[in-house]
């Protein structure tokens, strides 16, 4: 088993599908909804840019560096937005959960708690990870308040870590957990998984 594999992983909310060009109409209509795209502070594909994102990250699989997932909402079936594991570091047992976003209409609902749950499952028990990252930009407060509730903590903040398509310079703030913090990680995340149903 390695880190960028991407079997099929799901649960009553939601089923994180290995990444396919079939996906991408269902993953145009999500960020399109409200343009969410348009977010400056995110990575986030434009419409006729969706394709070439999925080819992206399939590449970086091929090169054993992503896992790529779609994440599809189980009551609908469609595809409401992506997810992968990034930066891996097999050697160490360490990735990053990342290049994740949701369609407008999917948040606040579940999901997203539901999808990180089967990713660090997958992450701690499976691949014997001792650590689990996230990053985010700076001003994506929604994000960062998100990963915190998954209870990660925050070790820092990379300043100007990247420039972005803009131009503009992004300050990242990592936050991680750790394999000796998963049981009391999970246990909560099961619960609030347990209260969206």
């Amino acid at each position: 088993m390695t880190f960028s594999e991407t079997p099929l992983l799901e649960n009553a909310h939601v089923r994180l599908e290995p990444l396919v060009a079939e996906h991408a109409a269902d993953l145009i209509a999500a960020a399109s909804f409200g343009e969410l795209w348009r977010t400056w502070y995110t990575s986030i594909p434009a419409p006729d840019a969706m394709a070439g994102e999925i080819e992206r990250r399939l590449g970086l699989q091929r090169e054993g560096v992503m896992a790529p997932w779609t994440i599809i909402n189980s009551r609908t079936g469609r595809a409401v937005g992506m997810t992968t594991y990034m930066n891996i570091d097999e050697s160490n047992r360490r990735l990053e959960i990342g290049h994740t976003w949701l369609g407008r209409e999917s948040h606040g609902t579940g999901i997203n708690a539901s999808a990180k749950l089967l990713l660090l499952t997958r992450a701690f028990e499976d691949l014997g990870c001792i650590a689990v990252e996230f990053r985010t930009h700076w001003h994506n407060h929604q994000s960062r308040t998100a990963i915190a509730r998954l209870g990660a903590k925050q070790d820092g903040v990379l300043r100007n870590h990247q420039i972005l398509r803009d131009g503009s310079l992004r300050d990242t703030v990592v936050f991680s957990i750790t394999a000796s913090e998963w049981l009391a990680v999970r246990n909560a995340l099961v619960a609030r998984v347990e209260r969206a149903s």
